[in-house]
This record gives structure tokens, sequence and C-alpha cells, in this order.
């Protein structure tokens, strides 16, 4: 009975075993199949991340290259705008110069045909007597020849015929000069009857004595009146001037009558022929287009502070510009730095032998 026991304690016993045995190898090779699933599981959601990671990096590099191209066309886009802005200030400067310029070159034209038609004048002029007949005809003559030559010499702005005064005197002519000169007048009145006799041939000697005589008293008269009437403090120059419409005449005073030269400079009135008013007027024109020029001048030197404060401010937009570009350039190199390194992190995970999953990992090298 007892050996029967033992033998089926025995019987159980390798039963047991080799169900135990079998039961064993079972488990290992499902650890086996759960490990291999494991591991592909694994390798599948590190080729993914991979794969995402790089999609992201792609989409932010294409974007970045976009903000870049966005970037660098706007920026052309103003520097364009402000060298066309340049390009017409210049443009309209050069234009106003070259239209000054042109002016000039105008008036001087103007000057030498008023020349031309006054030498014309004076060949046409067969005798002084023949057309000074009467004091209307002297009177006549000497504002229309004034009136000739300041018109082709003088702007119109700057002139006055029949110019009355304050004092309600009227001048035949007033220049209005610029200070410290100030407004001038002209006579054309000019006393001829005394010196037509002391001219002329079939006169007697005390006739022509006489004449000379009247006619020292006649002019000194004329240049008192002048002096009286048209030299006004506050108003007028310091002086004016007596228009003399024949050169023989201004010569034979200059030449012949010292005192009366001597007398009008004491009352301050200066006696011009066509000749002398000529030069004159060409220097009262120098001094306004030298009045015209230094106005011009405070503009251009405005304009011109103007344009260095723009180009003081487009230095130094530039230079943010610049400053900005090298930054973004920084940040783009850094950026595919950190995209090189996370690309280098997922190859050494792929390298890595799941089979030595237990073993320690060298976690300095792969973070090199």
């Amino acid at each position: 009975m007892a050996f029967e026991q033992i033998i089926i304690l025995l019987i159980v016993g390798i039963v047991g075993l080799f169900i135990y045995v079998l039961l064993r190898q079972q488990s290992k090779q499902h650890d086996l199949q759960t490990l291999k699933i494991l591991q592909d599981t694994l390798q599948q959601g590190m080729h993914e991340t991979r794969l995402t990671v790089k999609e992201s990096l792609n989409d932010y590099a294409s974007d970045l290259g976009k903000r870049v191209e966005q970037l660098t066309t706007t920026t052309d886009n103003r520097l364009k705008e402000i060298n066309q802005q340049v390009e017409k200030r210049l443009a309209a400067g050069f234009e106003k110069t070259t239209e000054t310029f042109g002016d000039v070159i105008k008036r001087l034209a103007l000057i030498d045909a008023a020349q031309k038609k006054i030498t014309e004048l004076s060949n046409s002029v067969v005798s002084l007597q023949d057309i000074l007949n009467d004091k209307r005809s002297r009177g006549t003559f000497g504002e229309v020849q004034l009136s000739a030559l300041i018109r082709n010499v003088i702007p119109e702005q700057h002139f006055s015929f029949q110019h009355s005064f304050s004092t309600g005197k009227r001048a035949d002519c007033v220049l209005f000069l610029p200070e410290p000169t100030g407004n001038i007048a002209i006579d054309a009145k000019f006393p001829l009857e005394n010196f037509r006799v002391m001219m002329d041939s079939v006169s007697s000697e005390a006739e022509r004595k006489h004449a000379e005589q009247q006619f020292k008293v006649v002019i000194k008269k004329h240049i008192q009146d002048i002096a009286d009437k048209y030299i006004i403090h506050g108003e007028t120059a310091d002086g004016a001037m007596m228009f003399i419409p024949a050169e023989a005449v201004f010569a034979e005073i200059h030449a012949h009558y010292p005192d009366l030269v001597e007398f009008a400079q004491r009352a301050k009135v200066w006696m011009v022929s066509p000749t002398t008013l000529m030069a004159v007027l060409t220097t009262a024109r120098a001094v306004l287009k030298d009045a015209a020029t230094k106005e011009q001048v405070h503009i251009i030197q405005k304009l011109l502070h103007s344009l260095g404060a723009d180009f003081d401010r487009f230095q130094k937009r530039m230079d943010n510009l610049a400053r900005h570009i090298s930054q973004a350039n920084v940040d783009i190199e850094e950026v595919h730095t950190s995209a090189r390194k996370i690309t280098q992190r997922f190859e050494q995970i792929e390298k890595v032998e799941l089979d030595n999953i237990t073993q320690p990992v060298n976690e300095a090298a792969l973070l090199e």
C-alpha cells in the first residue's frame, strides 16, 4: 500500500514537473514575443517622431525664409522711395538754378538789344536842335529816352513812372532799390533853351554870353529844385538824379562848368547822361540781383540743411536695418545648429541596441 502511494506520488511529481517545465517554456516564448512587439512599437514611434520633428523644422525654416525675404523686399522698396524723394528734391533744386541762369542770360540779351537800339537811335538823330525845337518836345524826348533805358534794364517791380510822394510832388521816375540805397528819384525835364542859343553859330557873341549866364542860372535852379522836391528824409535816398538826354550837353557841363558839377554834388543831385545812366542802371540791377541771390542762397541753405537732416536719418535707419538683418542671420544660424543637434540626437537614439536595454547607457556620449 505504501509502495503504491510512493509510486503514485512519484508519477504525480514527474507529471507536475513536466507541466511546470512546459509552462515555463510557454511563458518564456510569450515574454519574447511581448518584448519583440514592444521593440517594434518603440522603433515605429521614434521613426514617426523623427519625421514629425523634421517636418516641423522644415516648416519653420520655410516660414523664416519667407519672412526674411519679405523684410528684404520691404527694405528695398523703402530705399527706392527714399532715393526717389532725394532725386526729386535735387532735380527741383537744379531746375530752379537752371531757370535762374536762363533768366540772367535773357536779361543780358535784353541789355545788349537795348544798347543796340540806343546806338541806332543816336545814329538816326541828325541834329538835336532840329528835334528839340520847343520845350514840350524836349520834355517828351527826355521822358521817352529815360523810359526806354529803364525798361530795358530794370525789372518792372523795381521802378515807377510819374510816381507821387507823400509831399504831393511827382517825379518822372523812381527806382525802388534795396537798403541802404533806398528809393531814388529821376528828373527828365532838363532845360536846353539857353544851350541851343550858346551852340548856335548864327547868334552873336553878346547873345551867346547872355545865354551862357542864363544857362548857369537855370541849371543851378533846376538842380536846387530837384534837391528840394525829390530828396525826402525817410522816403527817398539822400540823393536824386538829373537826367540830361544829350551826351553833348553832359560833356559840355563837365568840361567847361566845374562849378555846376560841384554845386550838384553838394546838393546831392547826380547828373547823368544816357551812357552814364546805363552804367548806373546796370549797377542798380546788379544790386537787385545780389539781394535776390542772397534770398535764394538763404532758401538753398535751408533746403541743404533739411537734406542733410534727411541723410542723417537715412543713415541711422540703414544702421538699424543692418543690425536687424545681422541679428536675423545669427538667429537663423542658431536655429540650423539646433536642428542639426536634434537630428544627431535622433540618429543616436536609432543606433541604440534594444537587446542591451538593461545595460547602463553612456549618457555623456549621447549628449555630445
